[in-house]
């Protein structure tokens, strides 16, 4: 049986189709992910990922492209997927990082520092940068707004918002 045999009865619910199908293309999918990836577990994670994907979506191959190009892309996009999560983790773990050193330098100087670096922590980056750079370093809004790329008026909205953030944590605190 011809793939093309396959792929229309996967379609159709032939689960042993399916399985042949996902067999013939199983060491192929694998030895790409192990290149892309440089390393064997997690090509091995990433082609289980992407059979299961393949198996819930089956029914949106259109046939334009080869099967295997089809499942190349898959396992590309869960690659990618995990290099971003990977590097959202990574800054995370650097910004705690930072944070705790931070707090540690500033525990002896005064207790209600730590505990506004703890609500600037919990601000979304956009809004905490203008605030530091315009209470802690001084710059206009006009500057801080070119070196952000964004309007002058966006930056006094985000240090305004922002601060009564900070001041509404800081009073529950």
């Amino acid at each position: 049986m011809d793939e093309k045999d396959l792929i229309r009865k996967a379609k159709r619910g032939d689960t042993m189709a399916l399985s042949k199908l996902l067999q013939q293309n199983y060491s192929f999918l694998e030895k790409y992910l192990m290149k892309v990836t440089l390393h064997p577990q997690s090509a091995e994670d990433l082609t289980q990922e992407t059979m299961v994907k393949c198996i819930e979506k089956i029914q949106l191959y259109n046939g334009e492209s080869k099967f295997s190009s089809w499942l190349i892309t898959i396992a590309t996009n869960l690659f990618i997927d995990q290099q971003r999560r990977k590097k959202r983790e990574k800054n995370w773990l650097e910004q705690e990082q930072a944070l705790r050193k931070m707090k540690w330098n500033v525990a002896n100087m005064n207790d209600e520092w730590a505990n506004v670096l703890d609500v600037l922590a919990q601000i979304n980056e956009e809004i905490r940068t203008p605030i530091v750079l315009k209470h802690y370093y001084g710059y206009s809004y006009k500057e801080i707004g070119e070196m952000m790329g964004i309007a002058e008026g966006t930056v006094k909205s985000r240090v305004s918002n922002g601060l009564k953030s900070v001041r509404m944590e800081m009073a529950e605190l």
